[in-house]
């Protein structure tokens, strides 16, 4: 359906503009370069047009610590690359003269291979002025030919002084995920839709959307306040403990078709947070991601198994993707009547209330292609062709 939807809209273009493919950029912003991360970058060299490396970010005092050690060169220089430099937000104050420094020593050492520099600096709309002075300051102390990009909050299109902050960089990057409560979708397409094209009637400056593959772990402290962290391993809950959310493929590849088939002015492509790994269980598989960038369908095909345990009558039950592409986890799978002696794991929970037993998924997830997932054990006459998916 999604191939045959972006055939339709190619024939009829939602505005008075020609439609036009989204060149991609990826950030790459795993810590430690590993094996599976330069495997990554190999793969995937043919989807982008340039890599964005977290290269340094600040630590609680406010100082800056480089990062991407151990960064295979060699493998990154077929696509320009992009260092990014992370400044926190929520920093009360922030030595600017000592940043800069720091700034320009790392990409010092990248000197030769490096095509543009990234500040990724999510403050409040109040220090938007301070800001543009230390973007206007680091400009004029770059080498000539280096473009600077920051990346930019929809926030920020509500303020006047974003027009002067905007006029700094080369080029802009609005970051459409995450940006509301921790507890809200990571991605809601409509609203990134409109964040991009407000962006684009907001200033002249060529731009990119940031796009994501990865979810998110959201946990509340002992007072309730919610954190939230994208790269730590999978953990499942209830509402009192960590609730995972994630970034939905078909959600995304939607934007995407819409931004192409209704090229809003000055958008020149998606930057894609973050590149996925094979290690990676927080970001969608490499095909999947592949799939999503290239308007392929996306087809998953998830069927329930069933393992006889070692003790008579015990068995478990395992979701298994045979598709080339990640699947959602189902909502429900319906176990035989009276297969009351049983629960659910990784997500899953047992509900005996209805007609028949039920393991139900109690938040979002993902399994990757080829990927098998055990969700939950049951004591009973159990075979494959008694259990139904229900998704």
């Amino acid at each position: 359906m999604l191939r045959l939807a972006a055939g339709v809209l190619a024939f009829c273009p939602l505005s008075g503009q020609a439609a036009r493919p989204l060149s991609h950029d990826a950030y790459i912003w795993q810590r430690q370069w590993t094996p599976a991360v330069t495997e990554a970058v190999m793969q995937s060299t043919s989807l982008v047009r340039g890599w964005r490396i977290l290269a340094a970010q600040t630590d609680a005092e406010g100082r800056l610590q480089p990062l991407a050690y151990g960064a295979n060169r060699q493998a990154l220089q077929e696509r320009p690359i992009t260092l990014v430099f992370r400044i926190d937000g929520q920093l009360t104050h922030l030595d600017q003269s000592s940043l800069m420094a720091d700034i320009l020593a790392v990409v010092d050492r990248w000197r030769g291979v490096v095509a543009g520099v990234e500040i990724d600096h999510d403050c409040g709309t109040a220090r938007l002025p301070a800001y543009t002075e230390f973007l206007q300051q680091l400009r004029s102390r770059l080498d000539a030919g280096l473009l600077l990009s920051i990346t930019a909050l929809p926030a920020w299109l509500r303020s006047a002084d974003a027009d002067a902050l905007f006029k700094q960089p080369d080029e802009v990057v609005l970051q459409v995920h995450a940006v509301q409560s921790p507890t809200a979708n990571l991605f809601d397409s409509s609203q990134a839709d409109r964040w991009v094209r407000a962006m684009a009637r907001r200033t002249a400056k060529p731009f990119r959307v940031a796009l994501p593959t990865y979810g998110t772990r959201v946990s509340w402290t002992e007072s309730g306040v919610p954190w939230a962290d994208s790269e730590a391993a999978l953990s499942f809950g209830d509402g009192r403990r960590p609730s995972e959310l994630m970034a939905r493929p078909n959600e995304v590849a939607d934007l995407i078709r819409r931004l192409e088939q209704n090229p809003p002015g000055h958008l020149t492509g998606a930057a894609w947070f973050r590149l996925p790994t094979r290690s990676d269980r927080r970001a969608w598989s490499l095909q999947t991601w592949r799939a999503v960038v290239s308007g392929a369908e996306l087809r998953p095909t998830l069927r329930a198994l069933v393992t006889r345990g070692a003790t008579p009558g015990l068995s478990s039950l395992s979701l298994i993707n045979e598709g080339d592409t990640d699947g959602e986890l189902p909502r429900r799978i319906e176990l035989p009547t009276g297969c009351e002696l049983a629960d659910g794991i990784n997500g899953y929970r047992l509900n005996i209330a209805g007609p028949v037993p039920v393991l139900e998924r109690q938040q979002l997830g993902y399994l990757q292609s080829g990927n098998q997932q055990v969700v939950g054990w049951a004591r009973c006459n159990l075979d494959e062709a008694s259990l139904h998916v229900r998704s």
